[in-house]
């Protein structure tokens, strides 16, 4: 079932937004060769807990961390470990805050040290993948909207868009209804409605779309080993247009 937030419960989801925006923001200056993803994972719930919020995933499904961190060609929902991050790797940290039930969910890929050049591409088109998705999250307009707008951009500029994984509605659970696919058809799909709070995420590689899952049955990669980058934002639909609740240059 499909809910629409009340301004109540958007204006709890913004405070989380809020706090989460600030947690990415420390992590981006703490990102540099020789941290590693474990480093992170520890900050993020000390940092949580400091300002009373929880991280939503952990414990979600039986996920034991409060991130997903993904590394170079691991598209998403990978384990914070103790391997050192190196100069070159890309790593996406992907959380979801928990503030006094209002919940926000952000990702965000992060160059480590210098990146070479198709690296950069990768990260700014999967950046503005998001956005010209975002630019569609309008009241009348429809899921497959979005989906066209983030596929026809990346796959023009030479990349591709995964399939497996999509954004959802959020609020007051993790996970809920709908899906929001980052490919598709324009006029195809539910009709975005004011109130309605979605995640937009598109997962972007450098080479196939096509995903494979590794033996802990929670981190996907992509199948050829070509990198993967991830941007995402929680997204209220308003008459106003899309509000972005973990927008970080608010």
């Amino acid at each position: 079932m499909i809910t629409r937030k009340s301004i109540r419960e958007i204006e709890k989801m913004q405070k989380a937004g809020d706090l989460l925006v600030a947690c990415h923001k420390e992590i981006a200056r703490m990102i540099k060769p020789g941290i590693t993803t474990k480093e992170i994972d520890s900050f993020v719930e000390k940092f949580l807990a400091e300002h009373g919020a929880t991280p939503e995933q952990k414990g979600f499904n039986d996920y034991p961390y409060a991130t997903c961190a993904s590394v170079n060609d691991e598209i998403c929902h990978g384990f914070p470990r103790e391997e050192k991050l190196i100069d070159g790797d890309i790593v996406t940290i992907d959380m979801v805050v928990n503030l006094n039930g209002g919940l926000a969910d952000s990702a965000w890929t992060y160059k480590v040290g210098t990146l070479d050049e198709e690296g950069e591409k990768l990260l700014e088109v999967s950046k503005t993948s998001l956005y010209k998705g975002i630019e569609q999250a309008r009241v009348g307009n429809r899921i497959g909207d979005i989906g066209h707008a983030i596929q026809t951009y990346a796959e023009g500029e030479g990349f591709s868009v995964v399939r497996d994984f999509t954004g959802h509605g959020i609020g007051p659970t993790i996970h809920e209804d709908p899906h929001i696919p980052h490919f598709g058809l324009p006029n195809k799909g539910t009709r975005l409605k004011d109130g309605m709070v979605i995640t937009i995420e598109p997962m972007i590689n450098e080479g196939s779309w096509q995903s494979k899952m590794d033996t802990n049955n929670w981190t996907a990669r992509t199948v050829d080993k070509g990198r993967s980058a991830q941007y995402e934002h929680t997204v209220v639909i308003t008459k106003d247009g899309p509000l972005l609740i973990t927008d970080q240059d608010r």
